[in-house]
């Protein structure tokens, strides 16, 4: 037999084969293909029906045996070339950053007049309107109905995003972007907190304050002559993946051009974040702002304080809290103590570097 007809009959063997099986197991042709499946060689229960072995052609009985072998080696082939490769999920790796890297800044300009509240659920508009010279500082800080005012609490996050500014300006290598994205459980790290559910609430409550607190000022131009209305971020949002959570956060363009500004930052202690008192964050702010790092002292009028402070309290009761915190001297980085003498009361807040630099009172 020449070897043309072997492969012809091969092959007419394989179709015959292939009927038997189809007629044998009662299935549909179109959901056959060439060669069998495995699952079509198994025993199948209460077949109808079955062709008996008698009923096959004497030479498909001779050949099958054969035959049968390599098409399920054939089948088996193909099945294994056609199954889709698993893609195994890339994991983000986090970067693990420095202390100087991830450190936060404040804003030196708003730590000089209240835009924040000190309290978490205040509902009154904070007023404020200084002369300074020629020039009239004014803020007026209020809410939406469905918010409480901006806190000082809140203000954490802004410290992170300015931090994030300040690392590009450093770096040189890029413009900072006014939106900046980061990995949730990072910004609840850098901010003290644990990164739970309760965390995850509070800081889409905070953001959406940041959001709809709205700040009216003269601040941000030299003549104090024009005002600029905006909210501190222009937006926020969140990704949530199997391998990784990111917040979104867009700051306010008044904000972004107040924080790229030379020199408008400075850096933030980490353990500033660590006090529960809006006072003593209020007391840290005012001191990091006036006193330094460079081991300065300075001294103010209480009443100084309170209308810095923008606190909604009555005088009376301001000042009893004010002596409580200040007795309690633990503010990051300053030594703080109450001074009674001519008939005034100050509070005076030295670097903890250095304490013997000539005292600045601020009286204005």
């Amino acid at each position: 037999m020449g070897k043309y007809v072997q492969v012809k009959l091969r092959k007419k063997m394989k179709k015959m084969i292939r009927s038997f099986f189809i007629k044998l197991l009662k299935i549909n042709k179109d959901d056959v293909s060439e060669p069998f499946p495995d699952k079509l060689l198994e025993p199948v229960e209460n077949a109808v029906d079955p062709v008996e072995i008698h009923d096959i052609p004497s030479e498909v009985k001779e050949v099958s045996i054969l035959l049968i072998p390599e098409i399920l080696n054939e089948n088996k082939a193909e099945l294994k070339s056609k199954k889709p490769a698993i893609k195994k999920q890339k994991i983000a790796k986090i970067i693990e950053l420095s202390s100087q890297e991830r450190a936060a800044r404040d804003i030196a300009e708003m730590m000089e007049v209240p835009f924040l509240a000190l309290s978490k659920n205040r509902k009154k508009p904070i007023v404020y309107e200084k002369t300074n010279g020629e020039n009239t500082i004014k803020v007026r800080v209020s809410r939406h109905t469905d918010h409480f005012l901006a806190s000082i609490y809140d203000w954490d996050i802004v410290l992170y995003v300015a931090g994030k500014i300040q690392k590009v300006l450093n770096d040189g290598s890029d413009i900072p972007p006014r939106t900046i994205i980061a990995p949730r459980h990072e910004i609840l790290k850098s901010l003290r907190k644990h990164d739970g559910k309760k965390q995850e609430l509070d800081l889409n409550a905070a953001l959406y304050r940041l959001q709809t607190t709205t700040v009216e000022t003269t601040i941000g131009n030299k003549e104090y002559k024009k005002g600029k209305v905006f909210s501190f971020i222009d937006s926020w949002g969140y990704t949530e993946r199997k391998d990784i959570k990111e917040i979104e956060i867009t700051i306010s363009d008044w904000l972004y051009k107040i924080v790229c500004a030379k020199g408008a930052l400075l850096m933030v202690d980490p353990d500033y974040f660590s006090l529960t008192s809006g006072l003593k964050k209020f007391l840290y702010r005012t001191a990091r702002k006036h006193v330094g790092i460079q081991g300065n002292s300075w001294e103010f009028l209480i009443e100084t304080l309170y209308e810095k402070s923008g606190s909604e309290r009555d005088f009376r009761k301001f000042k009893s809290d004010l002596k409580s915190t200040v007795l309690e001297n633990d503010i990051p980085g300053y030594s703080i103590s109450w001074v009674e003498k001519n008939k005034n009361t100050y509070v005076n807040i030295n670097s903890i570097k250095k304490q013997n630099n000539k005292i600045m009172t601020k009286n204005i």
